[in-house]
């Protein structure tokens, strides 16, 4: 309770000397109360009196006493002193890895698993922490955490923007997914160029997924045939099952019938996980969830 005591009289020093005085009726026992020198508190009262620009104190006897007016401000001040301790305890709570709130932000090919699998590893640490899950595109992601909506995000491909502090973790594996009864279902290996002329179901534009996979075939020299685009890794795997194309998904995924993964032959067959932050300090509660990824980042290739 002290400490939550020191912020507050910190931040609001002025109006607590006014409320106690308003609660003792004496300069002397209020000054005592709040462990001060009587001439502290009477300049802390002159101050306050000073500001709002009406007589708060009048004469009585050796010291002085408040007007109606210096008790009314004081019964306002109350109220806003007990809103202020409120909120530097709620902001302390929040900030601590005991019973703080981590606001993470991450892609949707991250949920089923991985982001499950973290948030275990720190709770079995840290019961008493809360989060904020947010699941969305790369694009989307990295604005939310620029605009201070997020503490942290996990993505690929990693950015390269100022402001933001990005962390490689790990290489994930890319797979080809393909229908099971597809020509090229028995192959070991497949390169991009064996299936330049399937119809592609990729992620749509804005997803980390989907940036990475232009880049593979941008660097094969390989023109997709977009027949579907889709948001999340279960969509695009039921259209897999469904015959209606091809896709490039992290491995490995949730066995789903009708679909068999073949790996990837070729100069670039994997992303870059990581965790992004902006640049400065973050709630410490945050911190301990960042350190414990980046000492255990296996679990951030868990798929499900």
């Amino acid at each position: 309770m002290e400490d939550v005591d020191d912020a507050v009289q910190a931040l609001a020093g002025p109006l607590r000397v006014l409320v106690t005085v308003a609660d003792h009726r004496h300069v002397t026992r209020a000054a005592h109360e709040l462990g001060l020198g009587q001439p502290t508190v009477s300049r802390a009262l002159a101050r306050v009196q000073e500001v709002v620009g009406v007589p708060l104190l009048a004469p009585h006897g050796r010291g002085v006493r408040l007007t109606a007016a210096g008790h009314a401000l004081a019964a306002a001040a109350r109220r806003a002193l007990g809103e202020v301790e409120r909120g530097v305890r709620a902001v302390r709570e929040d900030d601590s890895p005991a019973t703080g709130r981590v606001a993470l932000g991450f892609l949707h090919t991250l949920g089923a698993a991985a982001v499950p699998a973290l948030v275990r590893a720190f709770r079995e640490e840290h019961p008493g922490a809360r989060f904020r899950l947010t699941q969305g595109a790369a694009g989307a992601l990295l604005a939310q955490l620029t605009a201070g909506d997020v503490d942290l995000v996990l993505t690929s491909p990693l950015p390269a923007a100022p402001g933001l502090r990005a962390r490689a973790l790990l290489e994930q594996p890319l797979v080809l997914c393909l229908p099971a009864e597809h020509r090229l279902a028995r192959r070991e290996h497949l390169a991009l160029a064996d299936v330049a002329g399937e119809p592609f179901v990729l992620f749509e534009h804005g997803y980390g997924l989907r940036e990475t996979a232009d880049a593979m075939f941008a660097e094969a020299g390989v023109r997709p045939a977009v027949a579907f685009e889709g948001q999340d890794a279960g969509t695009v795997r039921g259209l897999v099952a469904a015959g209606l194309g091809v896709a490039l998904l992290p491995a490995p995924g949730p066995a789903r019938a009708g679909v068999v993964e073949r790996p990837l032959s070729g100069p670039s067959t994997t992303r870059t996980l990581g965790i992004v932050q902006r640049e400065g300090p973050l709630p410490r509660v945050a911190a301990a969830f960042r350190d414990l990824v980046l000492a255990r980042p296996e679990l951030l290739g868990r798929s499900g």
